[in-house]
């Protein structure tokens, strides 16, 4: 029961998608206060472009031990926005040793739009240490279907523009690479900051 509440929280993005691939999380565990994955995704050897400029490559393009995945987009309406300052707002919270071993990556969903000064300009409103990546489409889509995101395309607005549907969990990488954490839409700044501070301690 706990799992697929959780599987139809993470259905819920910019706009409504469909589905979501990859291991199923389990329940919240005593460990940490989001959803510990039973299986963890294994982040591919991809490059992609980053708002920095330089090519970065998404296992080995940090030397951080932990790292903090989110798709999304500049353009994204609401969601988006809330999600990459509630993190900001939770790696602010955290001791300075903590927070130098974390990454916060945003992986744009929107590729045609979000630029690498795109990009670079929106991080920069929200954290300046925040990395934002982009690439060509099938080589984002890939990625996420890895780490079990869902890109479900575009969707037409009224006033001629377009938002891209998308789910919006975010996931806590660990120094091996792998995704081991999920946070669904909504998650409490506080259990960030705890689950963050968590996952690095582990890393030793």
């Amino acid at each position: 029961m706990a799992a697929t509440a959780l599987a139809l929280a993470l259905l819920a993005g910019c706009t409504p998608a469909a589905t979501v691939t990859g291991p199923s999380p389990t329940a919240p565990t005593p460990g940490f206060l989001g959803a510990e994955l039973t299986e963890p995704y294994v982040l591919p050897d991809v490059t992609l472009e980053a708002s920095t400029g330089a090519a970065f490559d998404l296992r080995t393009g940090s030397d951080r031990p932990v790292l903090v995945l989110y798709f999304g987009y500049t353009n994204c309406p609401d969601i988006c926005l809330g999600v990459m300052t509630d993190l900001a707002s939770a790696l602010n919270r955290l001791p300075a040793d903590v927070r130098a071993k974390v990454q916060v990556l945003l992986v744009t969903v929107d590729p045609e739009r979000d630029t690498p000064d795109v990009l670079a300009t929106y991080l920069a409103r929200i954290d300046p240490d925040f990395i934002g990546l982009t690439g060509r489409p099938e080589t984002i889509a890939s990625v996420a279907a890895a780490v079990g995101v869902a890109i479900e395309g575009v969707e037409k607005r009224p006033d001629g523009g377009y938002d891209v549907n998308h789910t919006a969990q975010v996931i806590g990488v660990d120094a091996a690479r792998r995704g081991v954490v999920v946070w669904t839409q909504g998650t409490p700044i506080g259990t960030y900051r705890a689950d963050i501070e968590r996952l690095v301690r582990q890393q030793g």
